[in-house]
């Protein structure tokens, strides 16, 4: 059963990864469509939780992306001579998982359309982070759902490493689908 975002950060770390409701790769390809009427303001997304974040996890996506700076792989760099309270988890990696995460959420046939945040804390090994969403407002505009989102990534302490915003097109129960490509109405 999903647990709300702050009873989830009230559980120990070891709890808190029991709670993880990233879909499995068959899940999501067997989802069905989550239409706009299904979507209420105050809704909260599933919570994805990554983590307890290692050393390797962070290497490889600096291997992956050729990111080279030494505050994310070198631990004596980063606290002795960048005076960080560890190596770090890019920013780069953090801001890859949001796109996945709200198309996740309204495939198979809604888009995700864009998104907006800040880099805030400082996320290290250990960290549990919790990707996470809520329904702030939704609203029709040329028979398509739009839904806007504040969303964030916290860690296990409920440190918000980065609040911001995101808007998702859901297609009307019985309305035409949301168009491939996806073209936003004009303002």
């Amino acid at each position: 059963m999903a647990l709300p975002l702050e009873q989830l950060l009230k559980l120990p770390p070891e709890e808190m990864l029991k709670h993880n409701e990233k879909p499995t790769v068959e899940q999501l390809r067997t989802q069905q469509q989550r239409y706009y009427e299904d979507v209420t303001e105050g809704m909260e997304l599933p919570k994805y939780i990554y983590g307890p974040m290692t050393p390797t996890h962070i290497f490889r996506w600096s291997a992956a992306i050729e990111n080279w700076h030494r505050i994310h792989y070198d631990l004596a760099f980063a606290t002795h001579h960048d005076r960080l309270p560890s190596i770090l988890v890019q920013g780069s990696w953090k801001q890859s998982i949001i796109p996945s995460y709200l198309k996740d959420w309204v495939r198979p046939n809604g888009w995700f359309w864009k998104a907006s945040f800040q880099h805030r804390a400082m996320l290290v090994p250990g960290d549990i982070l919790i990707v996470w969403g809520r329904v702030i407002k939704k609203y029709v505009k040329e028979g398509m759902g739009f839904v806007d989102l504040e969303i964030g990534m916290k860690n296990q302490d409920g440190i918000e490493s980065m609040p911001g915003t995101a808007t998702v097109v859901l297609p009307l129960r019985g309305g035409k689908p949301i168009p491939y490509p996806f073209i936003p109405p004009k303002e």
